[in-house]
């Protein structure tokens, strides 16, 4: 068996987000829109899928998700137009008449009832059987059996701009399922929220538990005491600064900063954004340096960017390479015989402590406008003026992937601070 993923969306009525990001990989608590229904269908145990895409969702389909492997699925693009009828793109498919095939949209979110359908579906006769899912009829799931007449026009009901009703005979139920179909920015913003607070059944948020409430991504810097109140979610990668308040229902993306006395409440921060020191964001979706407010629907292109700031693609962020990590470990057992002479060369300084630790900043993560601290790393070195000497505790963070092992030597966090030009923070 397999799936056909209608993908395709233009998401003209949730710009100014999808004017980087095509609706699919809108992110939605930590994971890609898309990614719901890939996890689903593997989860029901089909992994062979055909994502129907706009041009510019199938492009940046494949450099985000790939090839599915990472899920143990294989996953075909077809190109779209965008927004075509179902019908329209059936053709074009080729898809093998002696294989049943699931028919479904992966641009909405619906409660993972996959299974279920498959499950009830069996005891349905007929070349095709389908499955309500909320009141939109976009959020239905078909399944077409082999030998199944006119297929485009059954499932021309999954059409986004003009969706034909779906049929009246032939279906099934399922209990407890919510659908979103996310028709607008406030429907983006609900459902994000929705989600991290156990309101989508079958649904929940990827993550650690940090806290009563707080849930965390990989590698993210939060601290319980930043949750005064209600439910968080904290992407991977992302730092929250201590005293930093999350109030309500908060939803914050991957590699966010959000600095020092900042205050979050009822609202979304979308992934690389940087909100600054002492500001205060409400019911707001936040995309970069774009304030979207839900409740009034006005959209603010902050110009300020240590109120609101990009911190730019995975691509323009500093990273340590595992090559650099893997020669560190080199030299650091091959310069194991110098340690005692850095550590008798520091005794004999007459300075007191052998080893002086000092912060810095390092590559393992972006520095937002603003803030030095939160992304600082702490290091020792010898308490010696020999530089050979002195420097080898720095191939540990070169371990630690906190410094590379060639570059300009690392700033401290006054130092960076005192940086204001553009030349500068080049």
């Amino acid at each position: 068996m397999r799936a056909l993923v209608f993908a395709d969306r233009l998401g003209a009525e949730l710009e100014p987000l999808t004017e980087k990001l095509a609706v699919p990989l809108l992110p939605v608590a930590g994971k890609e829109l898309l990614v719901y229904t890939i996890e689903e269908l593997v989860g029901a145990g089909i992994r062979d899928l055909v994502v129907v895409a706009s041009s510019r969702s199938e492009q940046s389909g494949a450099s985000v998700l790939g090839d599915g492997q990472r899920w143990g699925a294989c996953i075909r693009y077809v190109l779209s137009r965008g927004e075509e009828p179902p019908s329209a793109v059936w053709p074009r498919l080729n898809l093998v008449d002696a294989e049943a095939v699931v028919v479904l949209r992966g641009d909405v979110l619906r409660s993972p009832k996959t299974r279920e359908f498959l499950d009830q579906a069996q005891s349905k006769t007929g070349t095709s059987v389908f499955c309500a899912v909320g009141k939109d009829p976009r959020g239905a799931l078909f399944l077409l059996r082999p030998g199944c007449p006119e297929p485009g026009e059954l499932i021309d009901s999954l059409r986004w701009d003009k969706p034909k009703p779906r049929p009246t005979a032939g279906g099934c139920f399922v209990a407890d399922a919510s659908l979103d179909c996310i028709e607008d920015l406030p429907a983006f913003h609900r459902t994000n929220l929705d989600l991290v607070a156990g309101r989508f059944p079958g649904l929940g948020v990827a993550g650690r538990s940090v806290a009563l409430g707080l849930y965390a991504g990989r590698r993210a810097t939060v601290s319980p005491k930043s949750l005064k109140k209600g439910v968080a979610y904290v992407g991977a990668n992302s730092r929250i600064h201590p005293e930093a308040e999350l109030l309500g229902e908060v939803v914050i993306g991957d590699d966010v900063v959000v600095d020092r006395a900042a205050t979050v409440r009822d609202s979304v921060i979308l992934p690389r954004t940087y909100v600054g020191e002492l500001v205060e964001v409400g019911n707001a979706v936040v995309a970069s340096n774009h304030l979207i407010r839900v409740d009034t629907g006005a959209i603010l292109k902050i110009s300020e960017a240590f109120l609101l700031g990009n911190l730019g693609t995975t691509a323009d962020r500093p990273r340590v390479s595992r090559w650099d990590r893997l020669a560190g470990g080199l030299l650091l057992v091959l310069s194991l015989p110098l340690w005692p002479i850095a550590a008798a060369a520091a005794a004999l300084s007459g300075r007191g402590a052998l080893m002086v630790s000092h912060e810095f900043i390092g590559n393992r993560s972006p520095l937002p406008v603003g803030d030095a601290v939160a992304n600082g790393s702490v290091a020792k070195h010898w308490n010696t003026d020999i530089p050979v000497l002195r420097n080898l505790p720095g191939l540990l963070a070169v371990i630690r992937g906190d410094l590379r092992l060639v570059g300009v030597s690392p700033l401290t966090p006054e130092q960076s601070a005192a940086r204001t030009e553009d030349w500068e923070m080049v």
